[in-house]
């Protein structure tokens, strides 16, 4: 089976690759390919892009976005699996699931991390990919969040 794994360079992306590993049989994933959606009108960098840039002119979108994916690549490719890398420009659900038809892959696995709320608000990457796609989807949710202590 082919799978696809969405990242926007956050960390929780990174938790969903290494639930999939978790969760899959590698003899049963064949092909894994890493998808990173670049918005061609963006107004605010990729999760990972602002870390170490002194100024606007240091970031780059599609640069971060190939590094978030060779990131998440580097943590699949001692499992078994042939990986993939792309980035592509467009909506992030809309790139999401033709990706997922064109390669006619058997499982899409996408990080959430957003709230209740702001998916009501402004719509949510993973409920349009759940919502469109033709495959299964995973969506991973982050853990719990530590308590503070009082």
């Amino acid at each position: 089976m082919h799978v696809l794994i969405a990242t926007d360079g956050s960390q929780q992306s990174l938790e969903a690759a290494r639930f999939l590993r978790e969760l899959a049989n590698a003899d049963t994933v064949t092909e894994v390919t890493v998808l990173a959606v670049v918005s061609p009108l963006a107004a605010v960098p990729f999760a990972s892009d602002s870390e170490g840039a002194e100024s606007i002119d240091d970031m780059s979108f599609r640069r971060s976005a190939e590094r978030a994916t060779e990131a998440l690549a580097d943590e699949l490719r001692d499992w078994g699996p042939t990986v993939h890398t792309q980035v592509n420009g467009g909506s992030p659900s809309t790139e999401i699931v033709k990706m997922a038809a064109a390669l006619n892959v058997g499982l899409i696995v996408l990080a959430n991390s957003g709230t209740r709320a702001e998916a009501v608000l402004m719509g949510s990457v993973a409920h349009r990919v759940m919502s469109h796609a033709a495959c299964p989807v995973l969506v991973v949710r982050p853990g719990a969040k530590p308590r503070r202590r009082r």
